[in-house]
């Protein structure tokens, strides 16, 4: 706990520093770096005065964030049958058969469609579950392990200089 909460501290921080840098810099898009602070600043305010679970901070969850994430779901949604529709038109084999066949059990299990759920879909053991549980996971821990070793060797080159990102 105290791990995440010392990387969220940083991770504002750098936020901060960075988007302050691009509105005292007057670079482009810095009108959304000052909306970005002004937010951030609003929202740690709210829910500083009343507490997360009050009227105000809850209003913003519901009216704000939530929409954004539902938007985001959405593109999500769409880019993935269109990268299946794409991939299937390209080349028919094993693997581009599997991912859309997952995509669709994915999206239809993530939500009702026009109210209708599909038994064996939901639930802890259904078929959504069992895939968020294993291969997702697996993915995801496949990803993680490949962004460190990038990470690491990236580092390494650094240190022996073979790499210099800053300059000669």
């Amino acid at each position: 706990m105290i791990v995440a909460s010392t990387a969220l501290f940083i991770g504002v921080a750098n936020l901060l520093r960075v988007h302050w840098g691009k509105i005292r810099m007057a670079r482009p898009g810095s009108a959304y770096s000052v909306l970005l602070i002004v937010s951030l600043v609003v929202t740690l305010v709210v829910a500083g005065l009343f507490g997360p679970t009050a009227y105000w901070p809850m209003w913003i969850f519901n009216n704000i964030q939530l929409p954004i994430e539902s938007s985001l779901m959405a593109i999500l949604s769409v880019v993935l049958i269109y990268s299946a529709a794409r991939l299937l038109r390209r080349r028919i084999d094993l693997f581009s058969v599997v991912f859309t066949i997952v995509v669709l059990i994915i999206l239809l299990g993530s939500g009702p469609i026009f109210g209708i759920e599909i038994p064996g879909f939901h639930g802890p053991d259904g078929l959504r579950a069992l895939i968020m549980q294993v291969p997702a996971v697996a993915g995801a821990r496949g990803i993680l392990l490949g962004v460190a070793l990038g990470t690491l060797a990236t580092g390494l080159r650094v240190l022996m200089g073979v790499d210099r990102p800053y300059g000669r």
